[in-house]
């Protein structure tokens, strides 16, 4: 004990590791003031607790002012938080460009809508497009297609055309039988056609499939193209976000939005589905740095009580777009001058590169104060401020840092964390989960259009889709009010499990019911459950994807923000991707997809109770402010009640040698720590 005394008045003890981090992401003493997070204070449903504040390092030192670096309780409200006139008019300008996003995130379902085809000679007579007298779809072999039953999980049927029946019935109101996919000797007659007639449902008179005569054998290049977008996007997620948190947020947003108009126009000249392919991919890759440093930016400019309100009026703009989509597509005609008027909007954003700045919290963060100096003062002159409104001190502060060279850090260092890279990864997966099972509703409330006569219009389809994604993001806003974030994206992923797993087992018990005669159920009974769970499904996973993509930005630090915006929107991205790829298997192995998702529900509402809450709470702007919010329980403790866990301020060192040294400081020679003498 004596030795131990010894080498720890020498200032440590050798051969001996540091204490590990308490399990809800406390450090030790010694380590939590030298890494904890700046101005938080608990939000009123219990939030994560915040390491208090070490004591202020000399200028000069190893580390900057903890003035600067608290950002939101000092550098933000001298400037106004959001009163100031300049960010208002910086807020307005991450709307306007949702609009544009939208636009072009929802095109595919009108570039390449496959639309009913019959061979060029035939008679159409007064049937709608595709579909002969008899009610069967004309063309060759079509005639002979037969229906497949019609299951509650069951699609729109897909031939080697694709999907050939959202169109109208014939005379009656009976929709036309769909076809099932024929074997390639069947449907050789069919392929014999050189030329072909379209019936295109979403008002252009032509659009990629029929340009370029997409059916039969080359019906898979739809499908190509389909998720040439969603690849671009998802590979522009990742390398965007690492570029943004290196380089910063406006130049990868302004040259992002040059190439979006070199690509996006040249698409509309595409000379061959292979250019279009092509040009669609770096179109998506484009795409995805303009969304992800909006968001960002969006984030960063606002004090916690307003981040929230500002990105969700931004995702209703975004749904504005895609409710208007409709009526640009029957404004154009024709898919090159929508594809033109999608993009051409974004030559509004050029003018960004004198109007927009870069993220003042990410200069502070990175500490580049000499850059950072030289905004503050554009803020207080565009906002008309008096500098002697600076009661903290925070110009001095920056004057005494200008000599400090940048501290930039990429993605890759968040491998090294023990608590922020567990709650990224757990975000990603929701997101994954969220945005993945959304397809598996939407092809289960498709699946019954035969049945159900408002599904049987492709505008019916798209604007029960847009009319379930404004609900879920109307509903998002007075949960997270109430809740939490952590609360609110665990009460929706809970309706997406109970969505999913009910479809998946109770509408299978009803279907064995129905058979029999005496059961009294039939199968429009069961129709009308799995659409019924089908938009309860849509509905609650459309608010999982949101939610974890805005949680992602509240909880990732700012100095790799943009890397782990990337992640968790990549995650997204790749569940999105999981819908052509079945299409583009005419749908084989779509209810095993389904129950995968349905098992990752259960695994993601365990791993949410593992999120700290970031409601109200300060951003964390460096590794090691995100690597201490502690997670608290999902409700508040009761008064009086005696919780658990400790408190940030209440934990001590309960190391053995620690407690022991102290016990013999205060005993005899040769009395052991709990007071007792060896025999």
């Amino acid at each position: 004990m004596a030795i131990d005394r010894r080498r720890e008045a020498a200032g440590g003890v050798p051969g001996r590791l540091p204490p590990a981090a308490e399990e809800n992401g406390a450090l030790p003493p010694g380590d939590a003031a030298a890494s904890a997070p700046l101005g938080g204070r608990a939000g009123p449903g219990g939030g994560g607790d915040i390491q208090p504040l070490p004591a202020p390092h000399a200028a000069g030192g190893p580390h900057p002012s903890l003035l600067l670096l608290d950002y939101d309780g000092s550098v933000l409200p001298f400037l106004g938080g959001l009163g100031g006139g300049y960010q208002k008019t910086l807020v307005l300008l991450t709307w306007i460009p949702a609009l544009f996003i939208g636009f072009s995130q929802f095109s595919d379902s009108f570039l390449l809508d496959q639309p009913n085809f019959w061979c060029r000679g035939d008679s159409k007579g007064a049937e709608p497009a595709g579909v002969t007298a008899t009610g069967r779809w004309g063309g060759g072999d079509l005639a002979n297609w037969t229906s497949p039953p019609t299951t509650p999980f069951s699609t729109a049927a897909w031939g080697t055309a694709g999907p050939l029946g959202n169109g109208s019935g014939a005379e009656g109101g009976d929709a036309p039988p769909l076809p099932s996919p024929p074997d390639k000797g069947d449907n050789a007659s069919n392929c014999d056609c050189h030329a072909w007639n379209y019936g295109i449902r979403t008002g252009l008179v032509q659009n990629v499939v029929s340009k370029w005569d997409l059916v039969c054998d080359n019906a898979w290049k739809v499908h190509v193209a389909k998720f040439s977008l969603l690849v671009g996007l998802i590979f522009g997620y990742l390398i965007t976000g690492c570029i943004a948190d290196w380089f910063g947020r406006r130049p990868v947003l302004l040259f992002s939005v040059i190439f979006i108009l070199v690509f996006g126009l040249t698409v509309a000249l595409s000379v061959n589905v292979t250019m279009f392919s092509t040009l669609r991919f770096f179109e998506g890759f484009c795409l995805a740095g303009v969304i992800l440093t909006l968001y960002a930016l969006r984030i960063e400019l606002c004090p916690p009580g307003r981040r929230f309100l500002i990105t969700m009026v931004a995702s209703f703009v975004a749904t504005a777009g895609q409710l208007l989509m409709p009526g640009l597509a029957a404004l154009c005609r024709d898919w090159q001058v929508l594809q033109a008027l999608i993009i051409c909007p974004f030559l509004l954003m050029l003018l960004y590169w004198s109007i927009f700045p870069e993220s003042l919290r990410w200069l502070v963060a990175t500490h580049q104060f000499a850059s950072a100096k030289k905004l503050i003062l554009r803020f207080t002159q565009k906002n008309r401020m008096n500098p002697e409104s600076d009661i903290k001190g925070v110009m001095p502060e920056l004057e005494k840092e200008l000599s400090r060279r940048p501290k930039k850090v990429c993605i890759v260092k968040v491998v090294g964390t023990r608590n922020l890279w567990k709650n990224i990864v757990v975000l990603c997966v929701n997101s994954l989960t969220g945005f993945g099972i959304h397809h598996c509703f939407a092809r289960s409330m498709m699946g019954h259009e035969v049945k159900v006569p408002l599904l049987e219009n492709f505008y019916a389809d798209y604007y029960t889709a847009a009319g379930i994604a404004l609900a879920s993001c109307l509903a998002v806003c007075p949960a997270v009010r109430v809740l939490g974030r952590r609360g609110g994206l665990l009460l929706f992923m809970i309706l997406t499990a109970l969505a999913s797993l009910l479809q998946l087992g109770l509408l299978n018990l009803i279907g064995k019911y129905s058979q029999h005669p005496d059961s009294g159920m039939s199968d429009s009974v069961k129709d009308k459950f799995s659409i019924t769970f089908s938009i309860v499904g849509m509905f609650a996973s459309h608010a999982v994807g949101n939610l974890s993509v805005f949680f992602c930005a509240e909880i990732t630090p700012t100095v790799i923000r943009c890397g782990g915006l990337g992640l968790v929107l990549a995650s997204a991205g790749f569940g999105m991707l999981t819908a052509p790829i079945i299409e583009l298997h005419n749908q084989k192995g779509y209810f095993l997809h389904h129950i995968i998702f349905a098992c990752c529900t259960l695994i993601c509402i365990i791993c949410l109770l593992l999120l700290p809450e970031s409601r109200d709470q300060n951003l964390p702007e460096s590794i090691p402010d995100g690597e201490h919010y502690t997670r608290q329980p999902l409700l508040p403790p009761r008064r009086g009640e005696q919780p658990l866990l400790l408190t940030n301020a209440e934990l001590k060192d309960y190391s053995g040698l620690h407690d022991a040294a102290a016990v013999g400081d205060g005993l005899p020679d040769g009395t052991t720590a709990n007071g007792g003498r060896p025999m």
